[in-house]
This record gives structure tokens, C-alpha cells and sequence, in this order.
């Protein structure tokens, strides 16, 4: 996929939060409602569901021209065709995940509450950078914070897209866009909620 805008929300997956029979629904009422990214983020052991999973997300995000993003999982990446990959702290480096996946792939590095891995990323090829958490979250209550002021110093230096994520719901991300962010990754703020299409535009018109 050449030249998306990385702007908007960033809509992740959860298996604790979507059953596997409405996966590819609410994926699709989040992308209807101005989803800009898609990631899947599965962290089970059945790789072959996993797979088929992934494979079934390109599909759907690549008829809506949306791009689909795999969490951690550079192999799982580049054999479901996925957009590009995320890598932690803990994953390959993104030249190795740019010789894998192919110039084109986007490639997002986590980088907590840390500008100098975040600059660092940027200088190897990363394609956006992601901050957080930016407040208390369900997903990793025990992840450190990052303040609002990183956001505004990284906005300076960096100029590659920047994500933000990390608690996030419609109520507490506008300060967080203001701070600088190009993109709000969420969660339950969207697969928690009864209406997945409602929540996301409501997280969209956040950019305005």
C-alpha cells in the first residue's frame, strides 16, 4: 500500500474483548467509522487461527483501502500479506523488518515515554512512532506513563507520524491530539463500547 495517511484512529484487536465469530464485523463498523490503521494483536498460541485470522483482516482492510498492521509477529506479517508490522521493545529491529517485509511495508515502533528511541527509530526507517501510555490503561495497567509534555518536545523533533495510546477514550485523547498526536491507538474505547462504528467516528472527529 503506497502513501496512507497516518492520521486519525488506531484501531487495535483484542480477543478478550471480540469474539472470533463478530471479529471481522466490528472491524468493519470501526473502519466505517474512520478508522485510519488497523492492527491485529493476538497474543494466543494458536498460530493457525492467528493466521487465519490475519489473513481474512487484509482482505476485509484492503477492500476499504485501509491498512492492516500486525502486532509483534514479523513472520505472521509477511505470510498473510498484512501492510507492515509493530515492533516493541523486544522485537527484531526494523532494518531486519524492512529487508522482510519490502520497502513499501509501514513499520511502527513502540517507544514509551522515550524521545531518544523514538528519534532513534525514526533515523533506522521507521514509518511512525508510538507514545505511551498516555494514562491509565486496561489493556497493560502496569505500563509506564507518558506525559503530555513528551508528546509537544517529540512533535518538535520528530517527522515521522506520531502515535499516542494508552487509555485513551473520546473523553481524555483531545489534549492528546492538541499535544501532537497524529494517531490515537485504542482499544477498549472502541471494542468495548456496544457500537464500534459510533465510538470511532466520534475519535475521528477528534482531528477534525
Amino acid at each position: 500500500m503506497s502513501g496512507p495517511t497516518l492520521r486519525g484512529p488506531y484501531v487495535i484487536t483484542d480477543p478478550r474483548l471480540i469474539a472470533p465469530a463478530t471479529l471481522m464485523d466490528v472491524v468493519t463498523r470501526a473502519i466505517e467509522g474512520g478508522a485510519a490503521l488497523i492492527q491485529y494483536r493476538h497474543k494466543g498460541q494458536d498460530e493457525a487461527l492467528r493466521r487465519r485470522q490475519a489473513e481474512a483482516l487484509v482482505g476485509l482492510c484492503r477492500r476499504h483501502g485501509v491498512p492492516l498492521i500486525i502486532n509483534d509477529d514479523l513472520e505472521l506479517a509477511a505470510r498473510c500479506g498484512a501492510d507492515g508490522v509493530h515492533l516493541g521493545r523486544d522485537d527484531v529491529p526494523v532494518a531486519q523488518a524492512r529487508r522482510r517485509l519490502g520497502a513499501e511495508a509501514l513499520i511502527g515502533v513502540s517507544c514509551y515515554d522515550e524521545l531518544d528511541r523514538a528519534l532513534g527509530a525514526e533515523a533506522d526507517g521507521a514509518d511512525y512512532v508510538a507514545f505511551g501510555s498516555m494514562y491509565p490503561s486496561p489493556t497493560k495497567p502496569g505500563a509506564g506513563r507518558a506525559p503530555l509534555g513528551l508528546l509537544r518536545q517529540a512533535r518538535g523533533r520528530v517527522r515521522i507520524p506520531i502515535c499516542a495510546i494508552g487509555g485513551l477514550t473520546v473523553d481524555n485523547a483531545g489534549p492528546v491530539v492538541e499535544a501532537g498526536a497524529d494517531m490515537l491507538a485504542v482499544i477498549s474505547a472502541v471494542f468495548a463500547t456496544p457500537d464500534p462504528r459510533a465510538a470511532t467516528e466520534r475519535l475521528a472527529a477528534l482531528f477534525g
